[in-house]
């Protein structure tokens, strides 16, 4: 049996899942801003208590790999790090707007082009766009939105706005063919199944040499304040 266990702290959400040869077996999550730090360890304390599954019985350990929020980035990366090297147990690496698009990508019957997003400063995203046979069209890139974004692509098709970068654009990108979906953040139950088919497939990452994808530099909220 192939257990793994998932970590995503890459947004607000910080939500842990065990996964037995990628069937999700446990899922905890908490929905508060700046809870990583003190709830991430909680949290994989109460996966293992209530599964009954112990920590020497994983198989790997999957995290978010970015982008998303800086210091929720940090805290996954170095828990799961800490953990494989404890346990003699590969690192499992998908990018977090992978994650966001997992969902929808099941659903897309229309053949729409997705584009999730992450929030970043003002009107700032972090995104990219994906197929609805799940192909990459652009890669992961920061974004700053005004109303002439997408126009090409949305003139030659529907495109699903969704993330917690989404709601503060509806207003901005205004066209006939942009679709806006609420409630859609990555989760460590997306990140169990597509970590569980990379296992499969032996695509680890470096445990040595990996760091997530933040794709800006970090700035401290008092230097925001000065800008």
């Amino acid at each position: 049996m192939t257990y793994i266990l998932s970590l995503e702290t890459s947004t607000n959400v910080c939500s842990v899942a065990l996964h037995a040869d990628g069937m999700l077996k446990f899922i905890a999550e908490v929905h508060e801003d700046q809870a990583h730090a003190a709830k991430l360890a909680v949290l994989i304390d109460q996966l293992f208590s209530t599964s009954g599954i112990g920590p020497n019985q994983l198989s790997g350990v999957a995290v978010s790999a970015g982008p998303g929020s800086y210091t929720g980035l940090r805290i996954g990366t170095s828990t799961a790090k800490g953990l494989c090297y404890a346990l003699n147990v590969p690192l499992i690496a998908v990018g977090t707007l992978e994650l966001l698009s997992f969902p929808l990508l099941r659903l897309n019957f229309s053949g729409a082009v997705l584009c999730p997003m992450i929030d970043a400063r003002r009107l700032e995203v972090y995104c990219m766009l994906i197929d609805a046979a799940g192909q990459t069209l652009a890669e992961a890139h920061p974004r700053i939105i005004d109303s002439s974004s997408f126009a090409n692509e949305l003139e030659a098709g529907q495109m699903v706005f969704f993330g917690n970068g989404a709601p503060k654009c509806r207003g901005v990108i205004a066209h006939r063919n942009a679709i806006f979906v609420d409630g859609i953040y990555p989760t460590a139950t997306a990140l169990g199944e597509l970590a569980h088919a990379q296992f499969l497939r032996g695509r680890f990452a470096d445990l040595s040499t990996f760091g997530p994808l933040y794709l800006k530099e970090f700035v401290s909220r008092k230097a925001r304040t000065l800008v």
